[in-house]
């Protein structure tokens, strides 16, 4: 039996990531064949992870590539189990490649779809296989929850704990400002894009409010719809994108800070980690 040095052991744990016992049980078991232990060692790992599949992932960071030209943007989920994991720098690296490889790939419909496709950072390794490798070192399932892709000129912006994340689309415009909407997006939460697009049965209960307001003020009826109108401007103003106040510069509003850059609003996506494709969609 060839000889197991502690140099082997090491080379083969820094090259898998792997525990030192396992390492040194892969490498008894193929009589010191370093690229067979190497196998060995990744198929255990693979076996124990296999096992631990249904552990719940509560934690995890999103990720997204956008640009105005080509026109594209993407954003995955990536969950794992502990806050920890979620920040280590190959996990967010890998989080950074799934987005990437989603928006300048040839797109997936499903997470199964992505992870097949090769890793932009790192050359003749397929996305799963990098996975793989990360949940031998940390021992933590990785889940990919969610993928998205839409083929028109987007900003984005992800908040840098990961956790929420933003797409917009756009019409012309530049990068830079898309971006600084998708930002404006993730901290102010509008419910719409345009006043249009704001749902019909909010305005109604808002406007029936204060309506009901005016009158109790006793205010005359021929004067109440032009103080109704004055006062849903604020109430525009806080739900819906093109009316809020942008975050950079308040004295102006994201419509028009968006105009002046030559650029017309379409939609935005907007993520929390954690929540169900469905409640994003109703956002």
């Amino acid at each position: 039996m060839a000889d197991i040095t502690a140099a082997m052991v090491m080379k083969l744990r820094d090259e898998t990531g792997l525990p030192m016992m396992e390492c040194k049980k892969a490498l008894k078991e193929t009589d010191g064949d370093f690229e067979l232990a190497k196998q060995k060692a990744r198929e255990s790992g693979k076996k124990i992870m296999a096992i631990r599949a249904d552990r719940t992932t509560e934690e995890g960071r999103l990720a997204a590539h956008a640009s105005i030209k080509p026109p594209v943007g993407a954003m995955i989920e990536l969950q794992v189990e502990s806050a920890p994991v979620a920040k280590h720098e190959d996990v967010v690296a890998l989080a950074n490649d799934l987005a990437t490889q989603l928006a300048t790939g040839p797109g997936a419909k499903t997470p199964e779809e992505l992870w097949k496709q090769p890793a932009p950072s790192r050359k003749g390794t397929t996305l799963q296989e990098w996975k793989e490798e990360i949940e031998g070192k940390m021992r933590e399932v990785l889940k990919l929850a969610r993928v998205t892709r839409v083929d028109v000129p987007t900003g984005a912006y992800v908040h840098h704990d990961g956790k929420s994340g933003v797409l917009l689309e756009v019409e012309g415009g530049d990068d830079e400002l898309a971006k600084s909407v998708a930002m404006h997006v993730a901290a102010m939460k509008p419910q719409a894009t345009t006043t249009a697009e704001l749902d019909a049965a909010l305005v109604k209960k808002e406007r029936d409010i204060l309506t009901e307001q005016a009158r109790k003020e006793g205010k005359p009826e021929n004067i109440i719809e032009k103080m109704i109108e004055g006062r849903m401007r604020n109430f525009y103003a806080e739900h819906v994108l093109s009316e809020q106040p942008f975050v950079k510069d308040d004295k102006q509003t994201v419509g028009k800070i968006a105009s002046a850059g030559g650029m017309k609003l379409k939609k935005f996506h907007r993520w929390q980690l954690g929540e169900t494709s469905a409640a994003a969609e109703a956002k």
